[in-house]
């Protein structure tokens, strides 16, 4: 069952869609009525994923996404579908953007695909961390298999072997 935090400033729709979403086996574990509320309680209850509204007083939703979108995936629920706000959203890394009125039928795979992109996205970055790093340290051998050929009159195999050696 995954936890969701819903960020909605209309009342009714808010509570509309947390039925839908329980009802459908999801724990909704917050409800914000702004994006900063939002920020706050996603850091408070690490969702699985956040459900934001675009337009939303103090914060909109968009600008709130852009600061969450390393905690967890973001799914952008609006009744506004310009090219700009999808744009924006996109930019912000946001992993989808349903346009209101929905139903469940719509928002349900967004939900599921959201957060399995998500997770697929952020094993892909620890994969290119960790390549990045045994990248550096190959390059940091073959420096100093160099230096020492270089200095000692060492084949790349006498280097290597020393290297190993004194490790």
């Amino acid at each position: 069952m995954y936890r969701i935090v819903v960020a909605e400033d209309e009342t009714l729709i808010r509570m509309d869609l947390v039925e839908m979403l329980t009802e459908s086996g999801y724990q909704v574990v917050a409800q914000a009525i702004n994006g900063q509320e939002a920020i706050t309680l996603a850091t408070e209850h690490k969702p699985d994923l956040i459900i934001l509204d675009v337009k939303m007083p103090i914060l909109d939703g968009i600008s709130a996404a852009e600061q969450l979108i390393n905690m967890c995936p973001v799914l952008m629920l609006t009744a506004f579908s310009q090219k700009e706000l999808v744009e924006r959203a996109r930019d912000s890394g946001v992993m989808a953007y349903v346009v209101k009125p929905f139903t469940i039928n719509d928002l349900l795979p967004a939900i599921e695909i959201s957060i399995s992109r998500y997770r697929q996205m952020k094993t892909l970055e620890s994969e290119v961390a960790d390549l990045y790093e045994r990248l550096e340290t190959r390059k940091l051998l073959d420096r100093a298999k160099g230096i020492l050929m270089e200095a000692l009159n060492l084949t790349e195999p006498e280097a290597f072997s020393w290297i190993q050696k004194t490790a």
